[in-house]
């Protein structure tokens, strides 16, 4: 159950939608250097990729700011037949697109199936709102004038990505962007650089104009550099951001002298709270599926498991049952595996130290526990956990499920709540009073009732307090990416 298996299976370094190069202007590009791109099951080079600096990075703002004045003039239909060829593509290509980010972030191929659905499904979403940017006519108090509120794109958008969701998080920003008529320039996490590549070959398939779509990948030392540009070069308008907070903070101060539009996805501590009427079994499947999904590696996790006294005994049981019975260490690649890498060794180690942690301070290890060779971690479940423990003070983005017992519905809002961050929260009960009681209490910006897989392109996805600003997806996100103008047409006859 726990043993990572071997594969003897590389990336083909053939493969139709591998790319190396960034892509500025419609064209791809060498850099002066390259830097390798590593498979995090197996350590070993999967190839390596143009590392894009400055001078790279300002060139692609500069075609994104020459190709905004011709893009934004395309029509709303216009715009929105290309994102649907760019959704028909990726759809068409999702097991290639799989694969790549299997290989590069270690997520089982299932899952990256999965990713590869998800990412689509939001340049379907945003092909469709691309049409439906409605400005308002307002009653005017006098005679003579009319009252008309325009909705106009911001400009270029520099777009950060980080690497857990290596497609489907730029897909949720861009699709918004290019909607509403704006150009963007994209920044990928290091580890993950090659779905953002395969992403922009099929764009240019689709007929995405140059300079409306660039990609400048770079390695872990040249992203300063490159972030400089993007949140400080005067022709970026807006910057959209999904990381951690600290990054999220440095980001804003240097987008600040510029005053650029920002949108921040950031960090994440979700509570899952588990209360004495819910259905046991529901309530150990929606653990299951929001703990271990991408090993722990996603910002809406459930990271802080409360299970009320009169349940704890039964929940506890049932979900070590179901760890035992439904996850497989091992490399994406096979189709037996559940819980794949994490995406570095430092990743599994402070997975590895909150365990440790949380033992010294009295939790007890009742499955897993362990750190394995490389990048993978044993998944792990904790009892006796208390607040003062560190994986109940910082985000474990890893396979740890530590549980707290409580006794009052006070009780358990109070530790829910003691975080400077909210972006997810989880609720089990069949008490609907208590469920408005608590979804409304609970101080984060998505909140699953009875459900612990959440997003989706129709809804909002954004936190509150430290988890960022703004909000994607829906028709919510489009509105990141548009201006208001207001103008007053004056001078008629009554």
């Amino acid at each position: 159950m726990w043993r990572p298996v071997e594969t003897d299976e590389n990336l083909d370094v053939s493969a139709p939608l591998l790319r190396t190069q960034g892509y500025v202007d419609g064209r791809w590009v060498s850099a002066a250097s390259v830097f390798p791109v590593l498979d995090p099951a197996t350590g070993k080079e999967i190839t390596r990729v143009a590392d894009c600096g400055a001078a790279e990075a300002k060139q692609a703002v500069d075609a994104a700011y020459k190709a905004f004045h011709s893009w934004k003039q395309c029509t709303a239909k216009e715009r929105s037949i290309l994102l649907r060829k760019w959704f028909d593509l990726l759809t068409l290509h999702k097991e290639d697109l799989a694969k790549l980010i299997t290989f590069e972030s270690g997520k089982p191929l299932r899952e990256a199936v999965g990713e590869i659905t998800y990412a689509a499904s939001f340049l379907e979403w945003f092909s469709e709102e691309a049409r439906r940017v409605y400005g308002d006519i307002v009653p005017s108090p006098a005679k003579d004038r009319k009252i008309l509120l325009l909705k106009q794109p911001v400009g270029v958008a520099s777009i950060i990505t980080p690497w857990n969701f290596p497609s489907a998080m730029i897909t949720r920003k861009v699709g918004a962007a290019l909607a509403a008529g704006c150009t963007v320039v994209v920044k990928p996490a290091e580890d993950t650089p090659l779905s953002a590549l395969a992403l922009a070959e099929l764009a240019e398939q689709a007929g995405i104009p140059a300079g409306v779509f660039n990609v400048v990948p770079c390695s872990r030392e040249k992203t300063p550099s490159v972030g400089e540009v993007l949140c400080t070069d005067p022709l970026v308008a807006k910057i959209s951001f999904t990381g951690s907070t600290a990054t999220g903070k440095v980001l804003l101060k240097m987008a600040a002298d510029t005053v650029k539009k920002a949108s921040m996805e950031l960090g994440g501590h979700a509570p899952f709270i588990v209360f004495d009427s819910a259905d046991v079994d529901k309530a150990v499947a929606g653990a299951m599926g929001s703990k271990f999904r991408n090993s722990g590696q996603t910002c809406v996790c459930s990271n802080r498991f409360l299970v009320q006294s009169g349940i704890h005994d039964r929940f506890m049981e049932k979900l070590g049952q179901a760890m035992d019975a439904e996850l497989r260490v091992g490399h994406g690649s096979d189709p037996e595996t559940t819980q794949g890498p994490l995406i570095n060794a430092r990743a599994a180690e402070k997975v590895a130290h909150q365990v440790s942690d949380a033992v010294s301070r009295g939790a007890k290890v009742l499955k897993g526990g362990k750190r394995l060779d490389g990048s993978f971690m044993e998944p792990t479940l904790l009892a006796n956990v208390s607040t003062e423990m560190l994986c109940m003070k910082e985000e474990t983005f890893g396979p740890l499920l530590p549980v707290i017992r409580f006794n009052t519905e006070e009780e358990a809002l109070a530790i829910a709540n003691a975080s400077n961050v909210g972006l997810a929260g989880y609720c089990y009960s069949q008490d609907v009073s208590q469920i408005w009681r608590v979804a409304e209490a609970l101080e984060v910006g998505i909140v699953g009732i009875n459900e612990g897989l959440l997003s989706t392109p129709e809804a909002s996805f954004g936190g509150v307090k430290q988890s960022g600003l703004g909000c994607e997806g829906s028709k919510h996100g489009i509105k990141e990416y548009l201006e208001v103008k207001y103008m007053c047409f004056g001078g008629l006859k009554p």
